[in-house]
């Protein structure tokens, strides 16, 4: 029996939206709505230091001028606490989870090893700790909670086929709550994506790595498995990564020379959609999209498209 496609949008609420979230959002939708699926909005909003409802409430609003619709949602992260931690609760009773002391200066000032995205792979630093060594250092810290790793976990990426990772090598032990408190990225993202029933998984290359631990814990809480698809990152001309701070790639900055169908189509047009960077609507490339067509390789914004 076949799933029903579900995909979703998962921005994250802390500024404007530039090219690289667009092109994500926009293979999101065009990948689900070609195979006849449904679209889930969920603002990815943990960190509520640094992100805002009104940035949510503009974000909608982009996505509608783009013409990307969503079927259910918006869900906030922020509300949704009390679910991570019945599902941190869960790992916890299957004792794969322990507290880790260790502060960010002295993980940066460790002689360990880096994973190719550049994040460090946790060596184990308070795996063994024993309940009096905890319970000392409880007393003037607040520990974070890792998740411990084991064996190897593959999958078959839609674009980028087969990717595996030994866990315990590639990427080490994992947060799955903070020490403030925040629960992980890692976490709340499988958990929600396994409630909401989401099918498949449309994101930028860079979280490729992401792949096999989500699934170690879409295991470990016994909930479906999406696919992923991953797709190529916008670089700029000189070869930088695209961020919120560059506000000339911003959407608000693009709205003022460009209208809606212009970007989508420009967007298109880098995804292999198009042979050229013609005015279309969204939906209008519903028909044409196959992951054959996006390439495999970075892609750099040739000089004036936008």
């Amino acid at each position: 029996m076949t799933r029903d496609i579900v995909g979703r949008f998962a921005p994250t609420p802390s500024g404007s939206m530039h090219l690289g979230n667009l092109f994500s959002c926009l293979l999101a939708w065009l990948s689900a709505r070609s195979r006849g699926g449904r679209m889930i909005l969920r603002m990815e909003n943990l960190d509520t230091q640094r992100t805002s409802i009104e940035f949510g409430e503009q974000l909608m609003r982009d996505l509608d001028f783009l013409g990307l619709d969503w079927d259910e949602g918006p869900y906030w992260q922020s509300e949704r606490g009390g679910y991570y931690q019945e599902c941190l609760d869960k790992l916890m009773a299957q004792g794969l989870v322990y507290p880790c002391f260790c502060s960010r200066a002295e993980l940066h000032a460790a002689n360990a090893p880096h994973a190719s995205d550049g994040d460090y792979i946790y060596q184990g630093a308070c795996r063994g700790l024993t309940a009096a060594q905890i319970a000392e250092k409880s007393r003037t810290r607040s520990p974070a909670m890792r998740l411990k790793v084991s064996g190897t976990v593959g999958f078959k990426d839609l674009h980028y086929g087969w990717y595996e990772q030994e866990l315990q090598r590639d990427c080490g032990d994992f947060l799955l709550r903070r020490s403030d408190g925040v629960f992980a990225y890692q976490l709340a993202v499988v958990a929600d994506d396994g409630a909401m029933g989401v099918t498949e998984v449309v994101r930028g290359r860079d979280l490729l790595s992401s792949g096999p631990r989500q699934l170690y814990l879409y295991r470990l809480l016994g909930l479906p498995e999406p696919e992923f698809g991953h797709i190529p990152m916008l670089l700029a001309p000189d070869g930088r990564r695209l961020s919120k701070r560059e506000a000339d790639m911003g959407l608000d900055a693009l709205r003022e020379r460009f209208s809606a169908e212009e970007i989508v189509g420009r967007l298109g047009y880098l995804a292999g959609l198009l042979d050229r960077p013609k005015p279309v609507r969204a939906r209008e490339l519903v028909q044409s999209f196959n992951w054959e067509k996006v390439p495999m390789e970075d892609i750099f914004l040739p000089e004036g498209l936008f």
